[in-house]
């Protein structure tokens, strides 16, 4: 997604004008030239040359550019002048990283032990819309193991038995999967969440709001496939409780978008999608 913008370079500037090439105007003088000192053979007894226009502008902005370049890296010497990188309320959170180390533990194959910190709430929301938006939520057993591993232990108790449901055998047919989730033989299926960006909406000591904005990656790959893989961009909601050492989700919402333009990139065949999925894996991410 991405981008690089350059400046573009002008015509003009010193050593790109006529100066060189101007003549002192006025009336014709006639100049006496002075007897050099003796032994002075290399005329050191002159009136130095006139300096032209031309040198004294480049000299000029020389010095201009040394002066701006050493007042932008004046920051970077004193930690109390650094850049602030830090959310400021109705505003988007800095989006350098942070320095945190990613979280070591695990719940199965879900990252765990976040900290108790707004960052920490983040990097939970974060990977938790991975993990929920997963291939494993297309099998009962996964899915169960994936609820009870990211919600509390009440929320995941309530939301089995309506995701059973949303995940019917029909659904999981139109999207050209068994009745158990299983992929046809020859063909991959894909189903990933990849965080663009997070945000705190609220935090206490014990509770936390935090917005994921994602794109995402559906469909089967593969000959005969009638639901070709395509993106979509959402955003999902997690309320967020601390309990058992972790944050847990407690509710969660999804709203469509923010979605960009779409690129004029030409779709890949199945072969080369179903390579790709197979080559590339996610990642654990921290805020």
């Amino acid at each position: 997604m991405s981008f690089d913008d350059e400046p573009g370079r002008g015509g003009s500037g010193p050593g790109h004008g006529d100066d060189r090439f101007s003549t002192l105007g006025g009336t014709r003088q006639t100049r006496t030239r002075l007897p050099e000192p003796a032994g002075d053979s290399y005329g050191t007894g002159r009136r130095p040359p006139r300096t032209s226009r031309s040198l004294v502008m480049v000299v000029g902005v020389v010095v201009l550019l040394i002066a701006a370049i050493a007042f932008a890296n004046r920051g970077g010497d004193d930690p109390g002048t650094s850049p602030d990188t830090t959310a400021r309320p109705g505003g988007a959170g800095a989006t350098a990283a942070t320095g945190t180390k990613p979280v070591t533990g695990k719940n199965g194959s879900i990252p765990a032990g976040f900290p108790q910190t707004e960052e920490g709430a983040q990097s939970a929301a974060a990977n938790y819309a991975v993990a929920l938006g997963s291939t494993g939520m297309f099998n009962k057993d996964t899915r169960h193991q994936i609820l009870d591993a990211v919600y509390t232990t009440a929320a995941a108790a309530k939301l089995k038995a309506p995701q059973d449901a949303a995940y019917s055998a029909d659904f999981l047919k139109r999207l050209g999967l068994d009745a158990e989730g299983r992929t046809p033989p020859g063909n991959a299926f894909v189903s990933r969440t990849i965080p663009v960006g997070t945000k705190v909406q609220d935090y206490g000591t014990g509770s936390a709001k935090v917005s994921v904005w994602y794109t995402g990656l559906i469909g089967m790959s593969g000959p005969g496939s009638t639901d070709p893989v395509r993106t979509a961009w959402k955003t999902w909601t997690f309320d967020l409780q601390w309990s058992d050492n972790d944050w847990k989700i407690a509710d969660d919402t999804q709203t469509d978008g923010p979605a960009p333009v779409p690129g004029d990139i030409a779709a890949s065949s199945a072969d080369a999608i179903s390579k790709a999925v197979g080559e590339y894996g996610g990642f654990t991410y921290a805020r």
